[in-house]
């Protein structure tokens, strides 16, 4: 396992489980598989509806505590309605642990800004190590900057090969912010179709590696973090199979020039939820 230290000195592993559609047994198996064969990073929200068995599996999981880094979210609706304190203790209830080790704003919804003030009390209690965003825009952060005094360490946003994020990544980079890619295999919907482009399959067979081992590679190498979203335990393993190699430069370009801004997700300027 490869790790991150964020701005303030925790230390991320730079590949974690996600969660999202993951729920019942099927999410808890999945969180005990990824933590049994190395998993230390599992990312989940409010939202998903699995925090219960996200906890569950980490309970009756052999590995201690902490030794893994948990992620939850304050979802939308509790940022429109003010109930970010008691969103914040029903997700720790939920999961059944005494801290977070990063609690993110899920999306810039309503008010987004007195929401992160609260983010920085509960962060200052103790009861997350960590505090950051997700799916933010610079003018979204650029909201936070003029309150804030705890910079987010993360900004987790849709991320793959055809959506590079460059400009987002250098804005979050010159504030230290890290960036955790999610669908950074392109998403449920269109993963498929972006992972038949004969480009990773080429470069697969000169690193003896899979397709979606070279581009979660990739992610790493052009310095964010990784979720990938699997139930399948053979997936699980293969996901984490990228720490014995890096790609070439020469790779890292041909995969860059994929980009075409195409989101799988929503727009976090346009969205209704």
């Amino acid at each position: 396992m490869e790790y991150l230290t964020l701005n303030n000195g925790v230390k991320m592993p730079l590949l974690g489980l996600g969660t999202f559609l993951a729920d019942g047994d099927t999410g808890q198996k999945a969180v005990i598989t990824a933590l049994d064969i190395g998993y230390r990073h599992i990312d989940t929200a409010a939202e998903y509806g699995n925090e219960k068995q996200v906890g569950q599996a980490i309970a009756d999981s052999s590995v201690a505590r902490d030794e893994i880094f948990l992620v939850t979210k304050l979802w939308n609706e509790d940022m429109r309605n003010g109930t970010f304190t008691t969103a914040f203790e029903e997700s720790l209830n939920r999961l059944g642990v005494d801290y977070i080790d990063m609690y993110l704003l899920h999306w810039p919804a309503g008010d987004y800004v007195a929401a992160w003030q609260v983010l920085e009390k509960i962060y200052k209690s103790g009861k997350t190590r960590a505090i950051g965003v997700c799916n933010f825009q610079p003018h979204h952060i650029e909201d936070l900057r003029k309150v804030w005094s705890v910079v987010p360490v993360v900004n987790q946003i849709e991320l793959h090969p055809e959506l590079t994020q460059e400009p987002l990544r250098n804005f979050c980079n010159k504030l230290g912010i890290a960036v955790t890619a999610y669908s950074p295999l392109g998403g449920p919907k269109q993963a498929g179709r972006m992972m038949d482009n004969p480009l990773f399959s080429d470069i697969a067979q000169k690193y003896n590696k899979t397709a979606a081992q070279i581009v979660l590679r990739w992610g790493l190498d052009i310095g964010v973090a990784v979720i990938p979203k699997s139930a399948n335990p053979a997936r699980i393993a293969q996901n984490i199979d990228i720490f014995d190699f890096k790609l070439g430069k020469e790779d890292i370009a041909a995969i860059d020039a994929l980009n075409i801004d195409r989101r799988v997700g929503y727009d976090p300027d346009n969205f209704n939820f």
